[in-house]
């Protein structure tokens, strides 16, 4: 038995909206959008009386998909600081290989989204940065070099 792919990653939200923006603006496709509730929820995911409003993200022509979740039931939890830096245990960031950095990073911000550190060049391979947008959700962004 082999792993087949991975199918998604899920994030908690409190804005949806905001959070569904700051992929699409990286260039991800909602893919559907509705509401989630009821006792095969509770029982898959272990909380009792869930209800919540879930959105699927795809990466246009390829694999790959971010489910944001944001739930009316029950209150959500903050495990750690909003703004955690690198070295935070847990997930930290997804990283999104991109045609032009410069122009992702602009339209980013120009939605609020900041810098975490700055863009820079892996030798003649890379040029990366991390995106801190809403709620703390940091990306990574790498553009290839030819």
């Amino acid at each position: 038995m082999a792993i087949r792919r991975m199918d998604n990653v899920l994030i908690v939200v409190e804005d949806l909206d905001a959070v569904i923006g700051f992929f699409v603006e990286i260039g991800m496709e909602l893919d559907g959008r509705g509401p989630v509730e009821g006792p095969w929820v509770e029982r898959v995911i272990g909380v009792d009386d869930v209800r919540q409003e879930v959105a699927m993200l795809r990466i246009p022509g390829a694999q790959g998909r971010i489910e944001l979740a944001m739930f009316g039931n029950p209150e959500v939890i903050r495990a750690e600081p909003k703004n955690a830096p690198a070295n935070t245990l847990g997930i930290r960031r997804v990283m999104f290989a991109v045609d032009d950095i410069d122009d992702v990073v602009n339209r980013l911000r120009a939605r609020g989204a900041e810098l975490v550190g700055e863009i820079v060049q892996f030798e003649q391979i890379y040029r990366l940065c991390y995106v801190r947008g809403p709620e703390g959700i940091v990306v990574g962004l790498a553009e290839e070099l030819s």
